[in-house]
């Protein structure tokens, strides 16, 4: 069977498993950026607790992902629970190094008026330095999100779901009926989703950042 008839039969599947592709890496990227956020606020201004949050997270990243797979099946098991936090996982460090860099490129100036105005130190993170800080803190999230596209094709190593499955699923049969498009298949959805996503996050830069801080 050629490359193009196996996709006019199986893009059903393709396009199901693309999708579970999608949702996972979403998610774990969601979560991501609420720790990486947050974290990258909490130790504004305490450059000890930033040295020691961005050492352990990216830490993270040093770990095989394999490894890190296999060390999440005790305590969670198979399927999405472990492919999500081990996503999440990798996914912190690029966007909480991106928070503290856009928070430390807040000019000073801007800080001193926003202090003169009587804003609280809540309300200035907030109304002023995350708004001037978000173009860098979206790109962090955008890194994270096309890094965690590649690593959940691994997460079929334990039942996780997405575009992994073709991809383990056609080596193990390799020199079978239709091992050779099953890898290819599985191996041009994750290129194409990732670069899917890439345009989105660019999209949603464009539409979230005022012309002035392009």
């Amino acid at each position: 069977m050629s490359f193009s008839e196996y996709l006019s039969e199986r893009w059903p599947t393709i396009a199901r498993m693309t999708g579970e592709h999608a949702e996972v890496v979403l998610i774990a990227v969601a979560i991501a950026a609420v720790v990486g956020v947050g974290l990258g606020i909490a130790v504004e201004g305490r450059p000890r607790a930033r040295g020691l949050a961005l050492g352990v997270t990216g830490t993270m990243l040093t770990i095989p992902s394999l490894a890190l797979f296999g060390l999440l099946i005790p305590v969670f098991g198979l399927g999405l629970a472990p492919t999500v936090t081990a996503l999440a996982l990798y996914a912190v460090f690029p966007i909480l190094r991106n928070t503290i860099t856009g928070l430390d490129g807040v000019p000073s100036a801007v800080e001193e008026a926003a202090r003169g105005m009587g804003m609280s130190p809540l309300s200035r993170m907030l109304r002023v330095r995350l708004p001037l800080a978000w173009p860098v803190v979206l790109t962090g999230v955008r890194v994270a999100t096309i890094m965690t596209v590649a690593i959940a094709a691994i997460a079929a190593a334990v039942a996780g779901p997405g575009l992994g499955e073709l991809i383990f699923g056609g080596l193990a049969r390799i020199g079978g009926a239709n091992a050779l498009n099953d890898t290819l298949a599985g191996t041009l959805g994750v290129a194409v989703l990732a670069l899917a996503l890439d345009a989105l996050f660019v999209l949603l830069s464009r539409l979230t950042t005022p012309r002035g801080l392009r």
